[in-house]
């Protein structure tokens, strides 16, 4: 069964703002668009055909640029328009404030490390916070489309929260100005969806 582009669950202009109307048209009507079709592409005919994202990206050949780039393109995307709301930003609360009190201190803490992974990818990639076995977080950042879930990158865990750094991201409403984009995006976070992806895979 092939993969599809998921439906946002709120308008483009709704998270303006913060991240433009305009942004979010190409960026989820073009670029997602685009790493969607190239993935049911790269597994069509392959014994990746049939699997989820997850089992497909976990057990990648990280040669196969095709599905490496195209899978982890979908994945991310996916998960990134999921952890953004109109209503968002503010704290988390329940398990989850409980995990990053427990792994970074405080909040702020916790900002200041996922702000920073954020801001020193140098070139293209993906800010993440990632829950372990047990419940402990951890912040790192990828290059290009990888993530998480693939092996050997460096960063382990399950991603329950993801921001792009990819220009195509922030460009046309903040130019040059990422760490502004990324100060931004933590108004849109949905801490419900962050918290029910926690709590799903700790």
């Amino acid at each position: 069964m092939s993969f599809e582009l998921p439906k946002l669950a709120y308008s483009h202009e709704a998270l303006e703002p913060h991240i433009d109307s305009r942004t979010m048209e190409i960026h989820h009507g073009k670029h997602h668009a685009g790493y969607t079709n190239n993935l049911n592409n790269a597994i069509k005919g392959t014994s990746m055909e049939g699997l989820s994202i997850e089992e497909i990206l976990s057990k990648l050949d990280m040669n196969n640029m095709a599905i490496r780039n195209n899978g982890g393109g979908f994945f991310n995307h996916s998960l990134f328009w999921n952890v953004m709301s109109p209503g968002g930003g503010g704290v988390p609360s329940g398990d989850l404030m409980t995990a990053i009190n427990d792994s970074f201190g405080n909040f702020e803490e916790f900002k200041l490390a996922f702000s920073k992974a954020a801001g020193t990818r140098f070139g293209s990639g993906w800010a993440w916070l990632c829950v372990h076995p047990g419940g402990k977080l951890e912040v790192c950042s990828t290059a290009n489309q990888d993530n998480p879930l693939m092996q050997g990158i460096g960063c382990g865990g399950y991603p329950v929260l993801g921001l792009d750094v990819w220009e195509h991201a922030y460009y046309l409403n903040y130019q040059n100005r990422r760490p502004d984009y990324v100060s931004e995006f933590f108004n849109v976070i949905n801490w419900e969806a962050v918290s029910a992806s926690f709590n799903k895979k700790k």
